[in-house]
């Protein structure tokens, strides 16, 4: 049974644990609406497209050449009439008979009575409308033929609901001939940044400020996940100012994202601002980095509310394990889960068993084509920029002691443009 985020106390979670919670906070997808194939990228289907017509529509050449019909005795098979040319775009209706052929470009329709194309390259000219064929022993029936229908067939499921469509799918919409499609809206995260340290980047930086460096992660985060941003800012360590902050964003926002303010500081007031207008559950997770993180609903809508620690690395690792499914769980994916690699150690990597480490790394393959993995270096929940030299999360679970050199271990790829 699924357990809701607030009957678990503030006991220490397992990582599995905080993320099977987390579904009770979304139980539904937004509505769908209607888009435009050039504004799809990146959208989820809301219903499942089924083929309307067959792809190819037409069995047609995949190589410049001659259309013909391949006899079966193929010993005087080298000489053939030639009695027109058909372009891609046009057709040839009429239907060749033994021993003619057709001049054809790749992606014209065969004609009738045709069934293999020879290529350009095995072809002798000879006058005006014969031709003459180099080693016909060398040509198969079908050759060169794309059939009607072999990539797609009409009728058929090309793409079911739940689907977030990308550069690959978009093609095979505009190949339907589909110009818009029925897609689960955006999500739309309001966020904000808390702290009277935090200082808007491009400001000038008090003696004892830091930029605010969560908040355009966040936004990266969000957009690359599918959901609309909504920034708040920065928010001042002030009990009054932070509940009018959540309340506006649980008016406008399916989900309101904070970070920082979720321990037991003396200035960390997000925890009794959720209790004036909310529900709050509060977490310790078995994980490094990340442990602190707060769970609630807000005002009377009861938008979903997740408070993430306030180091930097400590907001991209819980938010790539807890807040990207519940993202998925608004667009209509279900079960999505971080995918999992299996690597061998480049080196001895440090962990402590009860909790999981999440270390950066970097994978690669080695001459054998293996795949083995390094850590990126120093590992401070601060530093940030162990985040830019990994393509991977190194996941080690809570029952390892430390991992030696030539072990193996279970790596989460971080997707990212090249």
């Amino acid at each position: 049974m699924t357990l809701s985020c607030f009957d678990l106390g503030e006991r220490m979670l397992s990582v599995d644990e905080a993320r099977g919670a987390l579904c009770a906070l979304v139980t539904d997808a937004l509505p769908a609406e209607t888009s435009a194939l050039a504004e799809l990228h990146g959208r989820v289907l809301a219903r499942d497209v089924m083929s309307p017509l067959d792809v190819p529509r037409h069995t047609n050449a995949a190589m410049d050449g001659i259309a013909l019909a391949w006899p079966d005795n193929v010993e005087d098979a080298s000489r053939w009439e030639r009695v027109g040319q058909v372009r891609a775009g046009t057709r040839h209706d009429t239907p060749l008979l033994s021993g003619q052929c057709l001049g054809i470009t790749t992606g014209a329709p065969l004609p009738p009575g045709s069934d293999t194309v020879i290529m350009q390259e095995q072809l002798e000219e000879v006058g005006e409308n014969r031709v003459i064929v180099d080693r016909p022993d060398r040509v198969r029936r079908g050759q060169n033929v794309r059939l009607a229908g072999e990539d797609i067939a009409a009728g058929t499921l090309v793409l079911p609901a739940g689907t977030r469509l990308s550069a690959a799918e978009l093609g095979v919409l505009a190949s339907l001939g589909m110009a818009e499609a029925l897609v689960r809206r955006r999500p739309r995260v309001a966020i904000f940044s808390t702290g009277d340290e935090v200082t808007a980047p491009g400001t000038r930086l008090p003696t004892a400020n830091i930029f605010d460096t969560n908040r355009f992660t966040l936004r990266g985060l969000i957009a690359e996940h599918g959901g609309e941003v909504i920034d708040m800012g920065i928010i001042p360590d002030d009990l009054a100012s932070l509940a009018e902050a959540l309340a506006e964003a649980s008016d406008s926002a399916d989900l309101v994202i904070t970070s920082g303010g979720v321990s037991v500081g003396e200035a960390d007031f997000t925890r009794a601002a959720l209790a004036q207008i909310g529900e709050l559950g509060f977490w310790r997770i078995a994980m490094r980095p990340g442990r602190p993180l707060a769970c609630g609903r807000l005002g009377s809508r009861g938008t979903p509310f997740l408070g993430l620690p306030g180091n930097p690395v400590a907001v991209m690792v819980t938010f790539l394990q807890f807040v990207v499914p519940l993202l998925a769980t608004m667009q209509g994916r279900d079960n999505v889960k971080p995918c999992r690699l299996t690597a061998l150690a480049d080196h001895a990597l440090t962990c402590r068993t009860g909790r999981v480490d999440f270390i950066r790394g970097l994978y690669h393959s080695d001459a054998n084509g293996t795949l083995r993995v390094c850590s990126t270096g120093a590992q401070g929940s601060g530093i940030l920029s162990s985040m830019v030299k990994a393509n991977c999360l190194i996941e080690v679970g809570e029952d390892r002691e430390g991992v030696r050199a030539g072990e193996s271990v279970t790596i989460q790829p971080l997707f990212r443009f090249p």
